[in-house]
């Protein structure tokens, strides 16, 4: 790069040799015009070897003076006898100055379009070669050796985790050819930096850490060695910023393309599952119905002082409990296929809880179930065969954590826009590592009362569902009142349609 001693040393020979040159023409006897030329010449040289045009019109205003001085009388001073030589001065002037600048901005606009070309040849090696990258690893390599290349330093490359943590090692440009893994001992100091960053770099002790930004969160950063980063010219940062851009695009479209993967499978395997779950539970309903009808009528055949009573009772029990279970496996299947159909009609909510607290007394006669619902009549918009099952898994749910002895209730309050039911039990209540997880599918709490029956996880997941298909909302907390829990769920006054 040319410096400004550098310039100015050019303006001096170029302008020495017009006046050595000028002076010659004199002695054969040129005219004083063929002297202007050279001078002009000279001055077209300065604005084209030297940095920057205002170089160029120095030389203008210099060779002005220099041809008063050494070529119009009275020679060799700046006074001027013949008025027609200021006319000449001022072309002169005008013409040196035009032919200055218009060589610098030619030269400038050629320098420029030097720098794009390299730009356009280095982005477009940088996104050939990213095409072939398998991993984010490899595209951290990639990007660093051709980066390394492309602003003449050894660069690293410092990939994040999908939670946007760094990782524990970095790749590092050694040679041309080689590279190094090195661990990162300050994780935490680098991630304290890119979350109090407001720019697209910040200083480390060895680095220019710049920011590899995603759509989503950061993929990681582009480490330039601190004696180059400071140095690097504004066309180098601008490339380094459009090569940025590229390796994040390329770890988008990585990361991307991993989660299509991982959600692609998981929709295969839970259709899988879906259709095994759908395939055993129509193969049980068969044999349990069975089992239920003929432990019934072992029941009335047996008197109740009899053991085999109470065996056939157990027998009964069980056999309902399994039916129960295969509706909600069935639901659930509806549930994830989409085709869970909702038949909205206005019922009156009195026979509704009556209705699933006659089916859970039947099963459970020994069980005080309190009910509390105001005196006027209440219509709901529901599905009223769901908003049943929904209320029986409550239930179910509360007796399995709830001792004998303890009570479960049931209320009902509306207002303008919903009504609102409240399953509530004594039991032990929900542990703070249960609360956020019940509503999960195949979630099941291990802080269970020692007589409850085990179940699966589907039961409070398909209450959700339903409730939601239903424009409403489901919630769970322990009771503030005491000891126990409570399933707050919401119905709308009104329909809501549902896409």
């Amino acid at each position: 790069m040319i410096t400004q001693r550098s310039s100015l040393f050019l303006m001096f020979i170029f302008l020495s040799l017009a006046s050595a040159i000028g002076y010659i023409f004199r002695l054969i006897g040129f005219p004083e015009t063929n002297i202007v030329i050279v001078y002009l010449l000279a001055v077209l040289l300065v604005a084209r070897f030297s940095n920057g045009y205002i170089y160029g019109i120095l030389a203008s205003i210099v060779s002005i003076f220099a041809y008063n001085y050494f070529f119009t009388a009275p020679f060799y001073t700046l006074a001027v006898y013949n008025p027609s030589y200021i006319v000449t001065f001022i072309i002169m002037t005008i013409t040196s100055v035009f032919t200055s600048t218009l060589t610098s901005h030619v030269k400038k606009s050629a320098i420029e379009a030097q720098e794009k070309e390299s730009e356009t040849k280095a982005l477009y090696m940088l996104t050939n070669h990213l095409i072939d990258a398998v991993d984010m690893h490899d595209i951290a390599s990639i990007a660093t050796k051709i980066i390394s290349g492309v602003i003449d330093c050894n660069v690293a490359c410092l990939c994040f985790d999908e939670n946007g943590l760094p990782e524990n090692t970095y790749v590092q440009q050694v040679s041309s050819d080689k590279q190094t893994k090195i661990n990162v001992n300050n994780i935490n100091e680098i991630k304290h930096k890119i979350d109090g960053s407001h720019s697209d770099y910040f200083v480390s002790k060895e680095f220019y850490d710049w920011i590899i930004y995603g759509r989503d969160n950061i993929l990681g950063i582009i480490r330039i060695p601190i004696k180059k980063a400071s140095i690097m010219t504004e066309a180098q940062t601008r490339l380094l910023r459009a090569m940025i851009e590229s390796t994040s695009l390329a770890m988008d479209r990585f990361r991307s393309a991993q989660q299509r993967i991982k959600y692609m499978e998981e929709t295969i395997q839970e259709r899988y599952r879906g259709n095994i779950l759908r395939a055993i539970s129509h193969d049980l309903r068969t044999p349990l119905s069975g089992i239920m009808g003929t432990s019934e009528i072992l029941i009335d055949m047996t008197n109740k002082n009899d053991p085999r009573y109470d065996l056939a009772k157990e027998i009964h029990n069980d056999a309902d409990w399994l039916h129960s279970l295969v509706e909600n496996i069935l639901s659930l299947t509806k549930i994830q296929d989409g085709k869970l159909a909702l038949k909205k009609h206005p019922e009156a909510v009195e026979e509704v809880v009556g209705g699933a607290v006659h089916h859970i007394l039947q099963r459970t006669p020994e069980r005080e179930i309190i009910i509390d619902i105001p005196d006027e009549l209440i219509l709901v918009p529901m599905d009223a065969k769901l908003i049943e099952q929904v209320l029986i898994n409550l239930l179910e749910n509360a007796i399995k954590h709830t001792p004998l002895e303890n009570e479960i209730s049931i209320s009902v309050y509306k207002d303008n826009k919903n009504a609102t039911f409240i399953v509530a039990d004594k039991g032990a209540g929900i542990s703070d590592e249960d609360l956020p997880k019940i509503f999960q599918m195949f979630y099941t709490s291990n802080s269970r009362h020692v007589d409850a029956q085990n179940g699966i996880g589907l039961g409070l997941v398909i209450c959700e569902a339903i409730t939601k298909a239903h424009g409403g909302n489901i919630t769970a907390k322990n009771r503030a009142d005491g000891k126990g829990a409570e399933f707050i769920f919401t119905l709308p006054m009104e329909v809501i349609e549902n896409d």
